[in-house]
């Protein structure tokens, strides 16, 4: 892989790199006469150092050696254009599942980038298949700690992950877990089911072999595959029957009650997706072992339900009018309206209708609201009486900007259905409020949890895992 070059993009104001006089366009070349790959080795050299050289290039072609003291802990004041200061590794697979191969033509590129980079699993929380990994990338997180790293087992069988991910190294790839395990490397794990292919008899063969990595694999959680109506010529998949989804849930209870005698945690997870296309009642809290999945929609509507219930029991109450809509995914509606008579019942004025958006953009089947576009919004909410406002789920938008899957806009759904739209971000209190009117201003843009790439091993790309809210 070519070397990327380091680009400074800004300097923070009164830091170290502003008292050097480094400028935006300058280049980072070396740190203590170490050329640097990425992010990781510049932080390696950077932090635990009161001294450290830095090679850099001017935009004018000149070339620095700055000799620079500082604290032990203290950062240089240095953003770089690229925040991961190298290129996103793509994804060698063509999983029989990936989301990404299901896309429809004419999207924007970045929704079509497949990635399976470790750094991204430490830096996002992305899941990561182990098979673009050799050995200097296991080091180096040895090395640097980079933990958790989170990774996509789908099957612990070595024929039958080749098979699932079409790839011949992706069984001898297992053999990474092993290393890391015995590093002391805190890992997660996510098991992709497929229907016929790792489910039944295979899913407790991978559970019973990945107990072995206990304590330092947390948990593992088991989400049923997506499948849009762009199937054609991919593997053939079938959705799970809400029998299908039963069985699941037994077999994870079975082990979730034999882990928990031995280990004191549950470590084997089922997404919110199976509680509810079972019928059946969300775990709870307890269960959830501290939410360690939550990116991967696993306990989110229970925390959720946790978090209205906690804000509702300080407030008293009152008799304000109110009259609003809440569009969301399929999925999530019936927990939606559960939560909404909650509010109800304590603000009798208020009036919420929930609009259960059906996905005709991706297919009825996908019913979460992560993948809702903007055109399916405006298509079957208009017409329809909203109230004084719309509230939408957060993860129905790009992280930081106000655009939807389609590259709709969200003041471009407000024009259509002629109304204000309010992003109500994950806490349940800010649904809470959101409901009742006591936010100071109608917010456009999905909050940044963190630093986000345009990239993601399981679904659409700027999406991440997507959310079942």
């Amino acid at each position: 892989m070519a070397q990327s070059r380091h680009i400074i993009k800004s300097i923070e104001p009164g830091s170290i790199a502003e008292e050097m006089e480094l400028m935006p366009g300058d280049e980072l070349l070396t740190v203590n006469g170490e050329e640097i790959e990425d992010v990781f080795d510049y932080q390696f050299q950077i932090k635990g150092a009161d001294y450290v050289e830095l090679g850099v290039r001017r935009a004018d072609g000149e070339e620095w050696l700055l000799e620079i003291d500082k604290e032990y802990d203290e950062d240089l004041g240095i953003v770089f254009e690229n925040s991961l200061m190298d290129e996103y590794r793509s994804c060698r697979n063509h999983c029989v599942f990936c989301f990404i191969d299901q896309m429809p033509p004419g999207m924007r590129p970045t929704l079509y980038f497949k990635d399976d980079d470790s750094r991204l699993s430490f830096l996002q929380g992305n899941y990561v298949t182990l098979t673009n990994m050799n050995d200097r990338d296991i080091e180096r997180i040895i090395r640097y700690r980079l933990e958790p790293i989170n990774i996509s087992f789908q099957t612990t069988n070595p024929e039958l992950r080749c098979k699932m991910l079409h790839n011949r190294f992706a069984g001898e790839a297992l053999e990474k877990v092993k290393r890391l395990f015995d590093a002391g490397i805190e890992m997660n794990g996510q098991i992709v089911l497929c229907k016929g292919l790792n489910d039944g008899g295979e899913l407790e063969r991978s559970i019973s072999d990945l107990t072995a990595y206990l304590p330092h694999l947390k948990s593992v959680s088991v989400v049923p595959v997506g499948l849009s109506r762009y199937r054609e010529g991919l593997y053939p998949l079938e959705p799970f029957t809400k029998e299908d989804a039963r069985e699941v849930l037994r077999v994870i209870r079975r082990c979730q009650e034999k882990l928990y005698e031995t280990w004191g945690l549950h470590f084997i997870h089922a997404s919110d997706e199976w509680y509810l296309l079972a019928e059946e009642e969300l775990p709870g809290e307890e269960v959830y072992d501290g939410y360690l999945q939550l990116e991967n929609g696993v306990g989110m509507l229970r925390l959720l339900m946790e978090e209205v219930e906690q804000e509702l029991e300080r407030r008293e109450g009152d008799g304000r009018e109110i009259h609003i809509s809440l569009a969301t995914g399929r999925l999530a509606a019936p927990t939606l309206e559960l939560l909404m008579k909650k509010i109800c019942r304590k603000y009798p004025g208020v009036h919420v209708q929930i609009y259960p958006i059906r996905n005709d953009f991706f297919g009825e089947s996908i019913t979460v609201s992560g993948l809702i576009t903007g055109q399916d919004l405006i298509a079957q909410l208009d017409g329809k009486p909203l109230g004084e406002k719309l509230l939408l789920p957060c993860n129905m938008l790009r992280a930081g900007e106000n655009v939807f899957l389609d590259d709709v806009t969200v003041e471009e759904v407000e024009r259509r259905l002629d109304l204000p739209v309010q992003i109500v971000d994950e806490p349940g209190r800010d649904l809470v409020l959101a409901v009742l009117n006591e936010t100071n201003e109608l917010t456009h843009k999905r909050r940044i949890m963190y630093e986000q790439s345009d990239c993601s091993n399981s679904g659409p790309s700027e999406c991440g895992q997507v959310d079942p809210v």
